[in-house]
C-alpha cells in the first residue's frame, strides 16, 4: 500500500479500537451497579479521602480507604499506575466534574491517588467511589504519529513501507561491556550498530534479549549517540532504567512517579527536576499564584449576568472612572476590576513559572544519555522537541504499529527486541484486529525483509531442556540450545529427593482428564469466559502438595487462558504470594514451577481461541524446573499442535491419566 493508504488504513483501527475501548468501559459502567463493579474488583465503594502532602515531583496526593477503617479493601485490578476516576455518592462517575489521577500507592487498607492538579474538595470527605478509568491519551499519541509519518522524508517512507531495502555498514571488532554474552548475543549488537535504518532482535524465552538491548544502547551511549529506549509496558521499561542505572549511564525516566517503580524514582524526571534551581524558583511563583487566587474568592467574579457584554479592558476602563453603565453599579465595576487585575497578575504568575519549569525539564532532558519511557509516553508534550539518534525498542512484538511508531519516529535509526512467536498485542475491536492491527511492526518488516535484518538469540537460560524441547521443535526450528547452567536443573535443586515422588522430579508433565464428566468445562450465568472446577480442583491439590514440600508461594505461578478459571482457583487457594495469572497476563515472566490449566473439555472438539498457538508458546515457555500441563486430550487433539504436544509427552515418558 502506498503511505496514504497506509495512514488512513491504520488510522481508521485505531479509532475502531479506542471506540471499542471506551463503549466497553463506558458500558460497563453504566450497565453495572457500583457494587458489582466492586465485586469485578474495578471500583472501591464507600471510600474517604484524606489529603497528603504534596509529592511524587509535586502533584497533590490523597489516601482514599474504607469508611469503616477496620476493613482491608476488596480483591482488585486496580493498580499502582492505573488511572482512576473518583467520584461522590449520588452522582454519575462519567460527570465531567469528578477527577481522575493516578494509583501511586496500594496497600491492604488503602490506595494514594496523585492528582496532577488540586482536585475538588469533596475528594476528602466520605461516601466516595473509585472506579478504574480508560485513559484515551494513548490514542490521541498513536494518530499523531500516524500524521508524523506522513511528513517523513520520501525514503524512510520507502523502507518503512518495503518499497526499499534497509542499508548496512561493515562494523569493525569492538569491545563489549558485559563480557558475558555468547555469540548470537554478540552477533545481534554488531548487526544493530551496522544499520543504517533498523534492526530487529529476535528472543525466544530466556535467551536474553534486553540485556541484548543493554548492550547495543550502552555501545551506542560510548559513541556518542543519543538514544531513546522504549517499550510497551511500565515494568518493561523500569526493567531497562534498572540495568542502565547499575552500568553508570546517564538515564532518565519520562512518565507519572507513580508508574515507576520506588527504587528507580531518583531517576525520573520528576524527581531530577526539583534540584534544578528554575524549577524551585517555579514551586514559588506557583505558591504566590494559589495564595492570591485564595483572595480572589472574596471578589466579584465578572460573570455575564454582571458584565453585560462588556469586555475586560471595559470593565477596567469605567472601573477606573468611577462611572456606572448599563445598570451595573460603580461599586460592582471596581468589584469586578479588582478580579480581573489579580487575574492578570495570576496568569503572569502561572506564565513565568510554566516557562521556568520547561527551562529546567529541557536542561534535564539534555543532559541525559538515554531517556527511558513507554511508547506512549514518547510522545508526550515533555519529548516533543527532543530528537533522537537511535529509539531501541525492547517488547516490539506486544506493541500495535502505530504505538511503535510514536517512539520510532523520534529517532533516526530503530531497534527493535521481541518474539513474533509469542502473544500479539491485545486487541479488543474484532474488526480492527484482522485488519491488523493485532500485527506488530516488528512481524510486517520480518515479513518484508527476511532474516537479514533480523538476529535470533539460540541460547535460552531458563528453562530445563526437557521443558524447553517442544517449544523449540515447534516454534523455534530446532534451533534454541539449553545453558549448561539449566539443562538438567530440577526441584531436586531445591529440594531433598526423598521428599518427592518421580513425577515431582520429572521437570514436564502432562496430565490428562479426557473421559471424566468431573472435568467438563462450564460457562457461568452473565459471563462469556469458561471454567472447569475438576480442573481447578486438580491444580489446588498439586499446588498445596508444593507448597508442603516448601516450595515457596513467590515461586509457583498458575496460569490459564480464561478469566472466569483465574477466578475460580483464586477463590480456591489463598495464599499470599503465589501468582494465579490469565496467559496473556503472564507474558515476559518466568517462575520456578508453573501449572497451566487449559479448561477446555467438550465434546465437539472446540478449543476456542486455544487455537492462537502463541498463547500455547507462552504458557508452556514460563518455567524453570517443573511445568505442569493439565487438560483433556480428547478435545485438544483436534488441533494438531497440541496432538503434537500431547504426544511428546507421552515419547518422554511424562504422560498421566486422572
Amino acid at each position: 500500500m502506498n503511505e496514504n493508504e497506509y495512514v488512513q488504513h491504520f488510522t481508521e483501527l485505531v479509532e475502531l479500537e479506542r471506540e471499542e475501548q471506551m463503549r466497553l468501559h463506558e458500558e460497563e459502567m453504566r450497565r453495572l451497579s457500583g457494587r458489582e463493579r466492586e465485586e469485578k474488583g474495578r471500583a472501591f465503594l464507600k471510600m474517604k479521602g484524606k489529603s497528603q502532602d504534596l509529592g511524587l515531583g509535586g502533584k497533590h496526593l490523597v489516601r482514599f480507604r474504607k469508611q469503616n477503617a477496620d476493613l482491608t479493601l476488596p480483591d482488585s485490578e486496580i493498580e499502582v499506575g492505573d488511572l482512576v476516576l473518583v467520584s461522590k455518592a449520588g452522582t454519575a462517575p462519567w460527570d465531567d466534574d469528578n477527577p481522575t489521577g493516578t494509583v501511586a500507592e496500594k496497600t491492604l487498607y488503602s490506595i494514594t491517588v496523585a492528582f496532577d492538579d488540586a482536585p475538588p474538595g469533596f475528594v476528602y470527605r466520605k461516601d466516595l467511589r473509585i472506579d478504574l478509568f480508560v485513559n484515551d491519551i494513548t490514542f490521541q499519541r498513536m494518530i499523531e504519529a500516524l500524521k508524523k509519518f506522513k511528513r517523513l522524508p520520501r525514503w524512510r517512507k520507502d523502507k518503512l513501507l518495503g518499497n526499499t531495502p534497509p542499508g548496512f555498514t561493515k562494523v569493525k571488532e569492538i569491545e563489549f561491556c558485559n563480557e558475558e554474552l555468547n555469540e548470537s548475543q554478540q552477533e545481534a549488537v554488531l548487526r544493530c550498530l551496522a544499520a543504517h535504518d533498523f534492526f530487529l532482535i529476535h528472543g525466544p524465552p530466556g535467551t536474553g534479549k534486553t540485556i541484548t538491548c543493554i548492550e547495543v544502547i550502552a555501545q551506542l551511549v560510548k559513541r556518542g549517540y543519543k538514544v531513546l529506549a522504549a517499550a510497551d509496558s511500565n515494568v518493561a521499561v523500569d526493567n531497562i532504567v534498572e540495568r542502565l542505572d547499575k552500568l553508570g549511564v546517564e538515564v532518565v525516566r519520562i512518565g507519572h512517579p507513580a508508574r515507576v517503580i520506588p527504587s528507580l524514582r531518583r531517576r525520573s524526571l520528576d524527581y531530577l527536576v526539583q534540584e534544578d534551581p528554575d524549577y524551585i524558583k517555579a514551586q514559588e511563583l506557583r505558591e504566590q499564584a494559589y495564595e492570591l487566587k485564595e483572595r480572589m474568592k472574596g471578589f466579584i467574579v465578572p460573570e455575564m449576568r454582571w458584565r453585560r457584554g462588556l469586555s475586560d479592558d471595559a470593565i477596567m476602563q469605567l472601573a477606573r472612572e468611577g462611572r456606572a453603565v448599563r445598570g451595573i453599579p460603580a461599586a460592582k465595576l471596581k468589584g469586578m476590576q479588582k478580579w480581573l487585575t489579580v487575574k492578570q497578575r495570576l496568569d503572569k504568575l502561572f506564565g513565568m513559572a510554566r516557562e521556568l519549569e520547561e527551562s529546567a525539564i529541557d536542561r534535564v532532558i539534555k543532559s541525559a544519555e538515554v531517556i527511558c519511557a513507554t511508547n506512549s509516553t514518547a510522545g508526550s508534550e515533555i519529548l516533543k522537541s527532543a530528537k533522537f539518534d537511535f529509539a531501541v525498542i525492547d517488547e516490539a512484538t506486544q506493541s500495535t504499529e502505530p504505538s511503535s511508531l510514536i517512539a520510532v519516529l523520534k529517532a533516526k535509526r530503530f531497534i527493535m527486541a521481541g518474539d513474533h512467536k509469542q502473544l500479539p498485542p491485545t486487541i479488543l475491536n474484532e474488526e480492527a484486529a484482522r485488519g491488523g492491527l493485532s500485527k506488530s511492526l516488528f512481524e510486517r518488516l520480518l515479513q518484508l525483509h527476511g532474516d537479514r535484518i533480523r538476529v535470533m538469540l539460540e541460547v535460552q537460560y531458563r528453562m530445563n531442556e526437557e521443558i524447553a524441547s517442544f517449544p523449540n521443535k515447534e516454534f523455534y526450528e530446532g534451533k534454541l540450545q539449553a545453558h549448561e547452567q539449566v539443562k538438567r536443573q530440577n526441584l531436586t535443586d531445591i529440594l531433598p529427593k526423598s521428599k518427592l515422588i518421580d513425577e515431582e522430579v520429572k521437570p514436564f508433565l502432562f496430565i490428562d482428564t479426557r473421559g471424566s464428566d468431573e472435568f467438563r468445562e462450564r460457562v457461568r450465568r452473565g459471563s462469556t469466559s469458561k471454567e472447569n472446577v475438576g480442573e481447578a480442583k486438580l491444580v489446588k491439590d498439586i499446588a498445596e502438595r508444593l507448597l508442603s514440600l516448601s516450595i515457596a508461594p513467590e515461586e509457583i505461578a498458575i496460569i490459564s487462558p480464561y478469566d472466569d478459571q483465574i477466578g475460580l482457583i483464586r477463590t480456591m487457594l489463598r495464599v499470599d504470594g503465589l501468582e494465579i495469572k490469565t496467559v496473556d497476563g503472564f507474558q515476559g515472566r518466568e517462575k520456578e514451577v508453573v501449572i497451566v490449566s487449559f479448561v477446555r473439555s467438550n465434546k465437539s472438539g472446540e478449543i476456542g481461541f486455544l487455537r492462537d498457538l502463541r498463547r500455547l508458546n507462552v504458557s508452556i515457555t514460563r518455567a524453570k524446573r517443573k511445568l505442569v500441563l493439565i487438560g483433556d486430550s480428547t478435545t485438544l487433539e483436534r488441533n494438531g499442535c497440541y496432538k503434537r504436544l500431547i504426544e511428546s509427552a507421552k515419547e518422554r515418558g511424562a504422560y498421566k491419566k486422572t
